[in-house]
């Protein structure tokens, strides 16, 4: 343990003695070694970590046989985006959903209101 100690000197203001204190505590580095071991966590042994993994694998796979047999329902994640499909197929299918613009009027717009009834 480091003991970071101070005295006061005659007439020395008690914040002059706080800031010597802290300089004094700066110097010792006793802040940065309790701040990296904060978060410290022990590493597992390996026959724990494997009790976990073999834990972990049983419950998916019960999870599995639940939702086979319909006991249980197989939950949507909210809160992620479907992944985008970056092939030609993609493109593909996008212009066969994309409906076939009027005759005689441009198939892109500026997005500032041209199709509202007010604009025509």
């Amino acid at each position: 343990m480091i003991n970071a100690e101070v005295q006061k000197s005659g007439a020395e203001s008690s914040l002059s003695v706080i800031r010597k204190f802290s300089r004094k505590v700066q110097g010792t580095g006793l802040i940065q070694t309790v701040r990296k071991g904060r978060y410290y966590e022990r590493e597992r042994s390996k026959t724990v970590s494997k009790k976990r993994a073999l834990k972990r694998i049983t419950r998916y796979e019960n999870r599995l046989e639940l939702i086979k047999e319909g006991k249980l329902v197989e939950e949507v994640k909210k809160g992620r985006r479907p992944q985008r499909d970056t092939g030609t197929a993609a493109q593909a299918n996008a212009a066969a959903a994309a409906p076939a613009a009027p005759s005689g009027t441009s198939s892109r717009s500026s997005g500032l209101g041209e199709s509202t009834p007010i604009a025509r």
